[in-house]
C-alpha cells in the first residue's frame, strides 16, 4: 500500500439492518408490540417471575425491532446530514418511536413502586438471569420518576425538545467549512472542519497557524446560533433536573453511570490535582519544538516531517496489533473491514469526528471515521475498533446488558489504542521515532483525561452560569472556555484570541451533557487494564474477554474485579495518573536519547 491509499471505497452498508423488511413494516411491527405489551398496564405488581420474563422477552422483541430501523435512520443521517431525505426519515422514526415510548413508561413506573422485599425474591428467580442486572438497577430512578401522564408528556415531547435542537447543531456543526491553501501556493480551497483540525497535528508552524486562523473563521459564521441551541439546551435540562430532583445538574448523568456524585467528584478532584503532568509535558514539547507553545501547537508533530499513512497500511497496522494481543479479536475486527461496516471517508455533510454504533444484539455495530491519514488516524481507528470489539462480544448480553455504563465503554477503546501504540512501540528502535510514538501516546492519554476533565469543568461554569444568571452570550461561553483551559494549562500554553470560540464546535456538551468525564475514567481504568496485561501476558487475554463480553450485566464495581481492579479504592485513580506521568517520563528520556532536548 501508498502512502496516498485512501478509503474512498470503505462504505458501510446499513441495508443489513433491515433485513427483507423496509422501514414501515419495522415501525407497524414495533407498533403491534407495543400495543401488547400495553395491555400489562396496572398488573406488574401482580406478576411472578415467570410472568415478568415474559413481559421482557416481548419488550426484547420491541426493542430489536425498533432498534434496526432507528439505527438504520440515524446511521444513513450521520453520513450525510445534509440529505434531507435522510432528516426526515430520521425524524419520522424518531416520532414513531416516541410514540411506543410514551405507551410503555408504566413498566418503569410500576416496578419503581414495588416493596424492595418482593423485588429481591423476583430478580433472584432463575427467570429472571437474563435482566437482573437491568431489573435492580432501573430502581435507582425511584427518587427521580414523575407520575405516568407527566412521563408520558415529556417523552412526547422530546422529539420537538432536546431532540430537535441536538439534530439542529449537528446540522449546523457539519455544515462548517474552512478555506485551506490550495496545493498551488496562491490561492485557496473549501475543506471540511474536520480536515483543518486535522491539520494541527502538522510539524510545520505556519501549517498550523494557518490551519488554526482558517478553523477560528469558519466557526465565526452561525456562532450565535449554535450558542442559542447550547443555551436552550443547558435550560431544557434544568427544568428536567427541577422537575425530577436532581440535586445538580451532572447527578442524572452519574445516576445513568452507576456511580455516585462523590466518586466522580473524586476523580475529578483527582484529575484536576494533576494538571503538572500536562503542563511537564507542554514545556517539554517547547524544548524539542524551540519555541512556546500556543493552542495551536499542542498537537504538533514532534517528527522532523509528517508522515502520511494510507488506509491499508493503517488497517494493517491496527489488525496486526489486536493479533498480538488475541487471534480471537483479531478476526472479529478483521470482519468490520471485510464485512462493510465501516464508513470512513471525509466528505460533505457527514458527521465530524468518529463513533460506534452497537446497533442490537441480533446484528453488529457500526464504526464511522473520518480518514485524513495521519498517524493520529490509526489510533482512531484502533480505538472505534475497541468499542466495536466489545459491541459484538457483549451481543450476547442481550437488549438489556448489552451496553455498559458510559464510565466503562471507554475501556475496550482505550485499551485498543494502547495494544496498537506499544505495538509500534516494540518494533520502533529509532531514538527519533520512537520519541513521536511516545508523544503520541502522551498526549492520547492527555486528550482522554486532562483535556476531558478541563472540558467537564467548562461545562459545570456553563451549567452552572445558566441556571444562575440565565442566558450566556457568545463571549460569557467563551470566558468561561478560557478559564478553564487556562486552568490546565497554565503558563505552559498560550492561549490565543482565535481560540475562544473553539468550544462552539464541540458536540459532546450537546449530545450527552456530563459525558466527557467518562473519558478520563475510561483512559485511567484502561490504562490500569494495560498494565496488568503488561505483567500478565497472555494468562490475562480470557480475562479482558470475559469482561468485554459481560457487557453491563454486572455493576462497574464487579465489572472491574474481572480484570484485577477496584474501582472503589479512592486512589484507584491517583495510581492511573501515575502510569501517564510514567509516560511524560519515557518521553523525556526518548527526547534526550534523540538529542531533542
Amino acid at each position: 500500500m501508498t502512502a496516498i491509499d485512501e478509503p474512498t471505497e470503505v462504505l458501510w452498508n446499513l441495508d443489513t439492518l433491515l433485513g427483507d423488511d423496509d422501514v414501515d413494516a419495522l415501525l407497524d411491527r414495533a407498533d403491534e408490540l407495543a400495543a401488547e405489551l400495553a395491555e400489562a398496564r396496572g398488573t406488574i405488581a401482580s406478576l411472578d417471575a415467570a410472568g415478568v420474563a415474559a413481559h421482557l422477552r416481548l419488550n426484547e422483541q420491541l426493542q430489536e425491532t425498533l432498534g434496526r430501523v432507528s439505527n438504520y435512520a440515524q446511521l444513513r443521517y450521520a453520513a450525510d446530514t445534509a440529505d434531507e431525505a435522510a432528516g426526515a426519515l430520521q425524524m419520522r422514526v424518531q416520532e414513531r418511536a416516541a410514540a411506543i415510548e410514551t405507551q410503555l413508561v408504566f413498566f418503569q413506573l410500576e416496578w419503581a413502586a414495588l416493596d424492595d422485599d418482593a423485588v429481591a425474591a423476583l430478580v433472584d428467580d432463575p427467570h429472571l438471569v437474563f435482566a437482573r442486572h437491568h431489573l435492580v438497577s432501573a430502581r435507582r430512578y425511584r427518587d427521580h420518576l414523575l407520575t405516568e401522564p407527566e412521563e408520558q408528556l415529556l417523552t412526547e415531547k422530546s422529539v420537538t425538545g432536546a431532540n430537535a435542537w441536538t439534530r439542529l447543531f449537528d446540522e449546523l456543526s457539519s455544515a462548517i467549512t474552512v478555506e485551506l491553501p490550495a496545493d498551488d501556493g496562491t490561492t485557496t480551497r473549501t475543506a471540511s472542519l474536520e480536515e483543518g483540525l486535522s491539520m494541527l497535528g502538522s510539524p510545520d508552524r505556519e501549517v498550523r497557524r494557518v490551519a488554526a486562523e482558517a478553523v477560528t473563521e469558519g466557526l465565526q459564521p452561525g456562532i450565535r446560533t449554535r450558542a442559542y441551541v447550547f443555551n436552550t439546551l443547558l435550560a431544557d435540562k434544568s427544568i428536567d433536573d427541577r422537575l425530577r430532583s436532581y440535586p445538580s445538574w451532572v447527578s442524572s448523568r452519574n445516576l445513568a453511570n452507576e456511580a455516585s456524585d462523590a466518586s466522580v467528584q473524586a476523580l475529578v478532584d483527582a484529575v484536576v490535582n494533576r494538571y503538572d503532568i500536562p503542563q511537564r509535558w507542554y514545556r517539554l514539547k517547547a524544548d524539542i519544538l524551540g519555541y512556546r507553545l500556543t493552542d495551536f501547537d499542542r498537537n504538533a508533530s514532534v517528527a522532523d516531517a509528517e508522515t502520511k499513512i494510507g488506509w491499508g497500511d493503517g488497517r494493517d497496522l491496527v489488525l496486526d496489533a489486536y493479533g498480538s494481543f488475541s487471534d480471537e479479536l483479531a478476526g472479529i475486527a478483521r470482519r468490520f473491514f471485510d464485512e462493510s461496516w465501516i464508513d470512513a471517508p471525509v466528505r460533505p455533510g457527514k458527521r465530524p469526528g468518529a463513533f460506534c454504533a452497537y446497533t442490537v444484539p441480533s446484528h453488529h455495530p457500526y464504526v464511522l471515521l473520518n480518514w485524513t491519514g495521519r498517524q493520529r488516524d490509526v489510533l482512531t481507528l484502533a480505538h472505534e475498533l475497541g468499542h466495536g470489539l466489545h459491541g459484538f462480544l457483549s451481543r450476547g448480553q442481550g437488549v438489556f446488558h448489552q451496553w455498559t455504563p458510559l464510565t466503562l465503554a471507554e475501556t475496550a477503546s482505550v485499551f485498543g489504542e494502547t495494544v496498537t501504540l506499544g505495538r509500534l512501540l516494540d518494533e520502533t528502535t529509532d531514538p527519533a521515532a520512537r520519541l513521536d510514538l511516545l508523544a503520541t501516546s502522551v498526549e492520547g492519554s492527555i486528550a482522554s483525561v486532562f483535556r476531558q476533565i478541563a472540558m467537564n469543568r467548562f461545562e459545570d461554569r456553563v451549567h452552572t452560569d445558566r441556571r444562575e444568571s440565565g442566558e450566556l452570550s457568545v463571549d460569557r461561553f467563551s470566558e468561561l472556555w478560557v478559564e478553564t483551559q487556562s486552568d490546565l494549562f497554565g503558563d505552559s500554553v498560550e492561549i490565543t484570541e482565535g481560540y475562544r470560540s473553539w468550544w462552539s464546535y464541540i458536540p459532546h456538551f450537546i449530545h450527552v451533557p456530563g459525558y466527557v468525564y467518562a473519558y478520563a475514567y475510561g483512559q485511567l481504568l484502561a490504562l490500569s487494564v494495560y498494565a496488568r496485561y503488561e505483567a500478565r501476558g497472555a494468562d490475562f487475554v480470557p480475562a479482558y474477554l470475559e469482561l468485554l463480553s459481560s457487557g453491563g450485566s454486572l455493576p462497574p464495581e464487579e465489572l472491574g474485579r474481572i480484570v484485577d481492579c477496584d474501582l472503589a479504592d479512592p486512589g484507584f485513580w491517583d495510581a492511573g495518573l501515575e502510569i501517564v506521568s510514567r509516560q511524560v517520563d519515557d518521553a523525556e528520556a526518548a527526547a534526550t536519547a534523540a538529542g531533542r532536548r
